[in-house]
């Protein structure tokens, strides 16, 4: 019924496109290439995302986003641009409802805030006035569905063979690894990597806020994370998703992101035999080894702070740090391992 559906839609907007086109060229006397151009546009504002389809087709643009109707902001090789766009403040709010239909989630004033995957795999994260002092807010952020290598990675220079074959050999091994950085620093190009890396027997489970990541391998189960309804019911954190991930059978864990009291659950999952991989925004390995000794504690209960460092010395033993130069290139600039004695400190990997 679902196809059916969409095969109608679609002749209903096909119909609609003849018949604007129709009377438009009998009233104006439209040329071919006229035509043409007014085709596209009415398929656009139909079928696709109107005045932002063209920014999401090019694939060389990593992100866009719209503070004020008018204008738009995208990201490309690593620089920041401005256009100006002719679209006001009621196309875009119906524009992002139409963009987030699928997704099951909603955009009002009891829920301002909105983190979805598009159908195409895009990020899409909007907040409506008045959180934001006068207009919508919106950032799409694109995902590539072609996996990158880590024999890419290296030939791009993100990091060396050796370093390559130190990951993956300690990986197969059982570490564990946290893999830090910035917003666009690579950190889930990398993961993405060393997971596809990995011995086909794997049994992955990744956890997420939205689905980013990719694997290559077979036996692969990716959850996400929802949003409470708006009666604050039915709502799923990191937490449940990593608890529940551990009853899945996995020969390998994978955090997207760690960012809360989800990090208790995975150092314990960790400690408990699981080779578990994630990511954390921090601007160092050692600021992301600061972050394991804070965010557990979001968890409440007595937890002390000897029992955490306990638990990360014992769990923990690889960090890998990304970074992203002024011209937009990424690399690993830093490989770390948990240091042998009491302290709970890193030391640099020599490769």
């Amino acid at each position: 019924m679902a196809v059916q559906g969409d095969l109608l839609a679609k002749e209903a907007r096909d119909v609609a496109i003849d018949l604007v086109l129709d009377s438009k060229a009998e009233r104006e006397g439209l040329s071919p290439i006229d035509e043409q151009l007014l085709r596209k546009d009415l398929h656009t504002r139909l079928t696709g995302f109107g005045f932002l389809q063209d920014y999401l087709d090019d694939e060389t643009i990593e992100e866009v986003w719209v503070n004020q109707p008018g204008e738009l902001w995208f990201a490309k090789s690593g620089q920041h641009f401005r256009e100006t766009v002719n679209f006001s403040a009621d196309e875009l709010l119906t524009l992002v409802e139409r963009m987030i239909r699928v997704s099951g989630r909603r955009l009002d004033r009891s829920s301002p805030f909105i983190d979805a995957q598009l159908e195409s795999g895009f990020r899409l994260h909007a907040v409506i006035p008045d959180v934001t002092r006068r207009h919508l807010s919106l950032n799409i952020r694109k995902f590539s569905n072609r996996v990158l290598t880590l024999d890419s990675l290296v030939t791009m220079g993100v990091l060396s063979k050796p370093a390559a074959d130190f990951l993956v050999t300690e990986l197969k091994a059982g570490a564990n690894l946290m893999i830090s950085g910035a917003t666009q620093a690579g950190k889930t190009t990398l993961l993405t990597a060393l997971l596809s890396s990995l011995d086909v027997t794997e049994r992955v489970v990744s956890v997420e806020d939205t689905f980013e990541l990719r694997c290559l391998l077979p036996d692969w189960v990716a959850l996400q994370t929802r949003p409470e309804s708006i009666e604050g019911k039915y709502g799923i954190d990191l937490r449940r998703l990593v608890r529940e991930a551990l009853r899945m059978r996995p020969t390998r864990m994978v955090v997207g992101e760690v960012r809360g009291a989800e990090a208790l659950d995975m150092l314990i999952a960790m400690n408990s035999g699981i080779p578990a991989m994630c990511t954390v925004h921090a601007n160092s390995s050692d600021e992301a080894l600061n972050k394991l000794l804070t965010l557990p504690l979001l968890a409440g209960g007595n937890i002390s702070n000897e029992f955490l460092a306990e638990l990360i010395r014992s769990s923990m033993k690889l960090f890998v740090h990304c970074s992203r130069a002024a011209n937009g290139l990424r690399s690993v600039t830093s490989i770390k391992r948990m240091a042998d004695g009491k302290q709970l400190q890193l030391e640099e990997v020599s490769l």
